[in-house]
């Protein structure tokens, strides 16, 4: 069998924004993959990115372990690999370069590997992976385990999702088309976490330990601006006691205080999440949990549920209180739909915070002002802004990339930068994501309430001065 080094590129040091926030989480996808290889039968190692000071870690793992094959699989349950942010492509190709330089045959898969394999290649990659990519890994490695010299274009023959470098360019098999989602293969590979390096970090910064976890992968939904290029439209399930199980494991061996789910949607039916409630107490395995779901998935047996299993907080995608914003968007949802499932979610002692998202085609002054009034009527605890960001095959991209001008990607998460023609500059939606940040939090101050709406004038005053020229709308 393969000794295998499994790797990932997101180093929290190269992004400011997250480093502030201090709520790094272990790569949960790269440690299913290491699982799934060990039951395989491969010597597997694993290194983590994510606290790490630098590639120097990296480079002293490959000159110990002088592995068969480098695999860089990226953290697909993290919104952070979703974005596809520039500095973490660059370390992805020093990496490389450092595993080339060693001997090692290289894969590598991910959320920007599926989008642009090109650098990853150039850099020195022998093979990269479209969409998840599990199933097709679990047919190469066979391959490389007989002939470890064998040459790329006979290790891929055949098999969908991969390409390899031919004359400078990306090269692929024909009919090049992802294959279905491979089942689940049980809990994750926390074993080789360092846990107490990632519990020095939050119990620093926040006071409690938060470990990650998924109860299924994908989202059946099709808003305009969502990037699927890991589980396209499918969604996949985990067993409710399965995810129990994994859940009263972390809780005998780390003793996390919180679980943050990493679910696009956690749940989505009923009778799921109160077989979880019911399997959690079975085990003793109640800890408190953070969700991501959608506004009009939550009726009231639902917000019950999700308290009786120990939700303490749901994440809303919001993204506008405009309704002509939303339809869009295709996102699916109505503004009343997010104003009852925050009244459902709060009468069931459950926080609430809302996504919102600024800039999008065509979003006017009234759009914003209409996302500002939901935020006063729905009184979120917490929200998170950003700008609409277009992402390689989303519909939101096809319809602006001809205005991108060469910037595809943020650098870092805290960028916040127009890269099509909005109706404002950046540094306008920079402000209003400023302003709508200090309203939520001076809800609870009335005296507040007459600064913020002199503010609020004045922005609106001075409005005509930050427009775009030329800024996109919807459809075009």
């Amino acid at each position: 069998m393969l000794s295998v080094l499994v790797c990932h590129s997101y180093f929290l040091r190269l992004d400011q924004k997250q480093i502030a926030r201090a709520k790094p989480y272990p790569p949960l996808a790269t440690l299913q993959v290491v699982a799934r290889l060990r039951q395989a039968g491969h010597e597997v190692s694993f290194f983590d990115s994510m606290l790490a000071e630098g590639i120097e870690e990296y480079d002293r793992i490959l000159k110990e372990k002088q592995p068969q094959l480098v695999l860089f699989y990226e953290d697909n349950f993290n919104f952070l690999s979703k974005m596809c942010l520039a500095a973490m492509r660059q370390a992805a190709c020093d990496m490389i370069g450092s595993a080339r330089r060693v001997g090692a045959r290289i894969i590598a898969a991910g959320p920007d590997v599926s989008d642009a394999p090109a650098p990853y290649l150039k850099a020195g990659a022998d093979l990269t992976l479209a969409g998840e990519g599990v199933a097709t890994l679990m047919r190469l490695l066979p391959r490389l385990d007989r002939k470890p010299d064998v040459p790329n274009e006979e290790w891929m023959q055949a098999l969908p999702g991969v390409s390899t470098l031919y004359e400078g360019k990306p090269h692929s098999a024909p009919g090049n088309h992802a294959p279905a989602l491979m089942p689940d293969s049980g809990a994750a590979a926390w074993d080789l976490v360092d846990m107490e390096r990632y519990r020095a970090v939050w119990m620093k910064a926040h006071g409690y330990f938060s470990l990650n976890l998924a109860a299924s992968r994908g989202c059946p939904f099709r808003c305009t601006w969502c990037a699927k290029p890991i589980w396209g439209n499918q969604y996949l399930q985990r067993s409710a006691r399965e995810v129990a199980d994994e859940m009263a494991y972390m809780k005998r061996n780390f003793s996390p205080d919180h679980i943050w789910f990493a679910d696009d949607i956690f749940g989505f039916r009923v009778d799921w999440v109160r077989e979880f409630a019911a399997a959690i107490k079975a085990q003793s395995a109640l800890i408190p949990f953070t969700i991501q779901t959608r506004a009009d998935l939550v009726s009231e047996r639902m917000a019950k549920a999700l308290s009786e299993a120990g939700c303490q907080e749901a994440w809303l995608g919001a993204e506008s209180g405009s309704q002509r914003v939303l339809d869009a968007m295709n996102k699916g949802t109505s503004v009343e739909e997010i104003l009852l499932a925050r009244e459902r979610l709060k009468a069931a002692g459950i926080r609430v915070g809302f996504f919102i998202q600024l800039g999008y085609m065509g979003e006017e002054w009234e759009d914003i002002e209409a996302t500002r009034q939901l935020l006063l009527a729905a009184k979120p605890d917490e929200i998170g802004v950003s700008v609409s960001y277009p992402l390689p095959g989303t519909k939101f991209y096809e319809l602006v990339k001809a205005q991108l001008n060469g910037k595809t990607h943020w650098r870092e998460s805290n960028d916040l930068d127009m890269m099509f023609r909005g109706t404002y500059t950046s540094d306008f939606y920079r402000t209003i994501r400023n302003f709508l940040h200090q309203q939520v939090d001076q809800q609870s101050n009335l005296g507040s309430e007459k600064s913020l709406e002199g503010r609020w004038r004045e922005l609106l005053a001075d409005e005509t001065q930050f427009r775009s020229s030329h800024a996109a709308l919807p459809g075009g």
